[in-house]
């Protein structure tokens, strides 16, 4: 009998997209237990249209049919924008929380696992000229306080894109990137300060000297040549650490900007 859980997170860049790229041989191959969807793209009404399996899509043959899964969706208010959604194998029993009510972009999706609560979340871009920094900073301090609270009750899974490359060790160019959205000071701070808040990096608990990415630039071939970021991540409450059997980045999945990542845990 299985006893882990394998969880896998990826940054699809357009659920519509991505199922057009391989998504549903990506479903068939890994069979996680559960997928946390970040950046979605799809509207609350577009949702109603392709209601239960995405009949109208085409149905199976497009890539919609997630029989095996139990669907929770968290889309922006603004359509085709953000949000996040999370499949869970129809096997395993779990509950959604109410949705926070200062999130209208979906970033934000946590589901009670029972032993865990587990919380999908699409952080904030600061933009290239860091015009959205004082909105991140406060959704990503508004979001740790609620997480901590979580925390008092049972541990705590924070997984999704976090839009910042902690190390200088998860960056190809960190020289050069200094500044950028993703690399200032005040991003790389806060990463810090989450994680003396009681939360670990899993794949850097694990694979603490591995040089690995979940993210590349469209631009000029970055991917290609490895040119990449770590910017997606699972990190668990300190207690929850011991559970980790496996943390993992899945680099050569293509269909996104990014590629999934993943824990086994007992």
């Amino acid at each position: 009998m299985k006893n882990n859980l394998n969880i896998i997170s990826w940054n699809v860049n357009g659920i519509r997209a991505v199922v057009k790229k391989g998504f549903r041989d990506f479903l068939s191959k890994y069979q996680p237990d559960i997928l946390c969807l970040q950046e979605i793209k799809i509207s609350e009404e577009a949702l109603k249209k392709h209601s239960g399996k995405f009949s109208a899509e085409g149905g199976p043959a497009s890539g919609w049919d997630f029989v095996a899964y139990q669907e929770f969706w968290n889309p922006a208010t603004r359509p085709g924008y953000s949000g996040t959604a999370c499949l869970v194998k129809n096997n395993l029993p779990v509950e959604r929380l109410p949705d926070l009510s200062w999130d209208d972009e979906g970033r934000i999706l946590i589901l009670d696992l029972g032993k865990y609560y587990l919380a999908n979340i699409y952080f904030p871009n600061a933009n290239n000229e860091l015009s959205r920094m004082d909105f991140k900073m406060d959704f990503n301090d508004k979001l740790l306080k609620h997480l901590k609270k979580l925390e008092t009750k049972k541990p705590v899974i924070v997984t999704g894109d976090f839009n910042v490359a902690h190390q200088e060790i998860d960056l190809a160019r960190p020289k050069e990137n200094i500044g950028s959205a993703g690399f200032t000071q005040e991003e790389r701070d806060w990463m810090e300060k989450f994680l003396k808040a009681g939360f670990k990096d899993t794949f850097r608990e694990l694979h603490p000297e591995t040089i690995k990415y979940s993210w590349w630039s469209y631009r000029a071939g970055a991917r290609s040549r490895n040119v990449g970021w770590r910017i997606d991540y699972f990190c668990v409450s300190n207690k929850a650490l011991k559970n980790i059997k496996k943390a993992y980045i899945l680099n050569e999945i293509l269909g996104s900007d990014h590629c999934p990542v993943g824990i086994e845990l007992s």
